[in-house]
């Protein structure tokens, strides 16, 4: 149950920051793949605040919170993939795929940003 709110919660909060993170990128004049990649990177560090602060709102702390963070991150990053497959119109074997890589490629970004 509490898994379900906090994926409804970061799902929201992603669809929120996408929107926002859009508006930033109109504003710098970005386009092409340097809005690609601002975009995207605002979209992780929104969904990483957002992960930071329901873990605070639950008071957890060391394991706990990292292991909770961590979690939060991986299906934020899900549910991203599988929105962006949908808003791509992506079907079949072509959504599975896309969202493999996406999923992947998240999570190669989330493993080399915990390492710095």
């Amino acid at each position: 149950m509490i898994a379900a709110m906090t994926l409804a919660l970061t799902t929201s909060l992603a669809h929120a920051a996408d929107a926002t993170c859009e508006a930033k990128a109109a504003d710098k004049k970005l386009a092409g793949a340097a809005k690609t990649s601002f975009v995207k990177k605002c979209e992780k560090d929104t969904a990483k605040s957002a992960c930071a602060t329901t873990a605070a709102d639950k008071k957890l702390a060391g394991a706990a919170k990292t292991s909770f963070v961590k979690k939060c991150e991986k299906d934020t990053a899900k549910s991203a993939c599988a929105t962006t497959a949908a808003d791509k119109k992506l079907a079949g074997a072509a959504k599975n795929s896309f969202i493999k890589k996406c999923e992947k490629d998240a999570a190669a970004s989330a493993a080399s940003a915990a390492s710095k």
